[in-house]
């Protein structure tokens, strides 16, 4: 499926930015992930939150389904080695790996090269502005639908 931020028509009026927000694995702390979501919205991006304790195949389902330009994981449970690769494979075999994969929380230095190679295309630490994260996001939707 292509995605449609990237295939609007020239003279059409752009659509807002498709958010999944999304609490894989069994980490019960999203209070982060509600501040960050409720930011893009109020920034004007149409955010999807699936809630806490959601299997890769469950976050990849919504991600399809609600045609999402960016996939947002919140994970403070340290199974970021393990969940992140499998999202990325799944957003893959359903052709959604234009996506943008963003990362929020607690993730060792030494994990952020290897997330990166990985198709993770920013990691946000603890602490990161709500400010930075919708300055990112709106710009690379700018960047993909030049």
């Amino acid at each position: 499926m292509e995605n449609t931020a990237k295939s609007a028509l020239i003279g059409s009026p752009p659509r807002p930015i498709r958010v999944l927000v999304a609490k894989p694995g069994l980490d019960g702390h999203d209070r982060g992930a509600k501040v960050v979501a409720t930011a893009m919205r109020d920034a004007g991006m149409e955010v999807i939150y699936t809630g806490l304790h959601q299997t890769p195949e469950m976050i990849t389902e919504a991600a399809v389904q609600e045609d999402v330009d960016i996939v947002g994981l919140s994970i403070l449970s340290g199974a970021h080695l393990t969940l992140v690769p499998r999202i990325r494979e799944l957003l893959r075999e359903k052709g959604r790996d234009d996506a943008l994969l963003v990362i929020g929380g607690i993730i060792p230095p030494e994990d952020v090269e290897q997330l990166e190679s990985q198709g993770v295309a920013k990691l946000f630490g603890p602490g990161t502005s709500t400010h930075d994260i919708v300055d990112y996001i709106t710009a690379w939707a700018q960047r993909a639908s030049e």
